[in-house]
């Protein structure tokens, strides 16, 4: 797309959203003058990181920026996502299990529950291959359990509420969005069926992800907070359980803010978060919510690069030690390396993104292979390549799958 015509879009979509220059400007973290001569068809955006966050600002498809169909294209498609649409696709009662298998299912919920468990735990540590072979027979029986009479329905929904929350975090992860709104979805009801309130906002919270992945900021901040009200109202003062789950839905909502771009909000939910990491006393894995401390931080970097503060991120994760973590969460340590890769490639500081990103690769070569937000970097560095300073770039793309 032409310069002149890119900045008529801006300039259009700008205008009926109500902005000025300089509040648009500012959200994306640049300057009026050079919003100004973007518009005017003056300068060219060759920034995918910058064309990706007026798309988002502006509420605009990426492709009515760009010209083009496709936008950091991978080839690393998970393919066991497929697999797991099929099971949860079967609806089957009682009856038709018994008519396929001949024999009556026997599922023992605190079993499925620990085989659930023990999923969530290899997808915290970025095992995906392994979680999307094991998913599928899981969400068969609990759904057979879920059609056993006289089953203890609370355990059951339990276990059910368990399975469908590890699937949801695991598509997310992946890209697969809708089939993680499902997940999310069925989640939250076998949670409300099991009716114990800390179940239900687990629930909300991994369902608040999934909307922000789907691009609706607004409705993900709202079901947090909703979530994290009526946790409050029983917390006198807060099981380490209760603390975990109120945080995790905090960081939630300044997750959604961030994505709304709402510089005001971020800080404001940081900050209730890190009243309950305080209350909390440590780094702890509670419900899967890795919550503590020091997931606080690596809020407060993931939050800052969304917004386009790249220099409060870097800031950050140069600082940060995710040792106090608890074992086990290789993705979460991962992830930092991926968002202080994203905020070094705003500063055009390609290097070390490059480094960063072979970091990140090192703890957990799956998350690099399958998360869509590495495809969007490397796209970005590739646009832009140096080869002399970034041998590594292109090895580390084909590895990626990014074309």
């Amino acid at each position: 797309m032409d310069p002149a015509t890119r900045g008529q879009t801006i300039k259009r979509a700008r205008r009926r959203h109500g902005y000025s220059q300089s509040v648009l400007a500012g959200l994306v973290g640049r300057s009026e003058s050079w919003l100004s001569q973007v518009e005017r068809g003056i300068l060219s955006v060759d920034s995918h990181e910058i064309l990706t966050r007026l798309a988002r600002v502006l509420r605009l498809d990426l492709t009515e920026l760009t010209g083009t169909e496709t936008e950091a294209v991978t080839d690393m498609r998970y393919d066991a996502a497929r697999a797991i649409e099929r099971a949860m696709m079967r609806y089957s009662t009682l009856e038709t299990i018994v008519a396929e298998t001949g024999i009556e299912p026997r599922v023992d919920p605190a079993s499925l529950f620990t085989q659930a468990h023990q999923t969530y735990a290899a997808y915290q540590a970025a095992r995906y291959d392994e979680v999307g072979r094991r998913l599928p027979q899981l969400i068969r029986e609990a759904e057979a359990a879920a059609h056993t009479p006289g089953s203890d329905r609370p355990a059951v929904c339990s276990a059910r509420a368990m399975v469908y929350n590890t699937a949801a975090a695991l598509l997310r992860r992946v890209g697969e969005k809708d089939l993680a709104w499902q997940a999310a979805d069925r989640a939250m009801s076998a949670a409300e069926w099991a009716d114990q309130t800390l179940l239900t906002a687990v629930g909300a919270y991994r369902l608040a992800y999934v909307f922000i992945s789907r691009r609706r900021p607004a409705e993900a901040a709202e079901l947090a907070m909703g979530a994290a009200s009526a946790l409050e109202r029983r917390m006198r003062p807060g099981t380490p359980e209760e603390l975990s789950v109120y945080g995790g839905l905090h960081l939630a909502a300044a997750t959604a803010a961030a994505a709304e771009f709402d510089r005001a909000a971020v800080p404001r939910f940081l900050r209730q978060a890190r009243r309950a990491a305080t209350r909390l006393g440590g780094d702890h894995n509670l419900h899967g919510t890795a919550f503590g401390p020091t997931n606080v931080a690596i809020h407060t970097i993931s939050t800052a690069v969304a917004i386009g503060d790249a220099r409060t991120a870097v800031e950050a994760g140069e600082d940060l030690q995710v040792g106090a973590l608890p074992a086990g969460l290789v993705g979460r340590r991962a992830q930092v390396c991926l968002d202080l890769a994203r905020a070094y490639t705003q500063r055009r500081q390609d290097a070390a993104a490059v480094h960063t990103l072979l970091d990140a690769e090192r703890l957990a070569p799956e998350l690099i292979r399958y998360h869509p937000g590495t495809a969007g970097v490397l796209t970005e560095l590739l646009r832009r390549e140096h080869r002399r300073s970034t041998p590594e770039l292109r090895p580390l793309a084909s590895r990626a799958g990014v074309a």
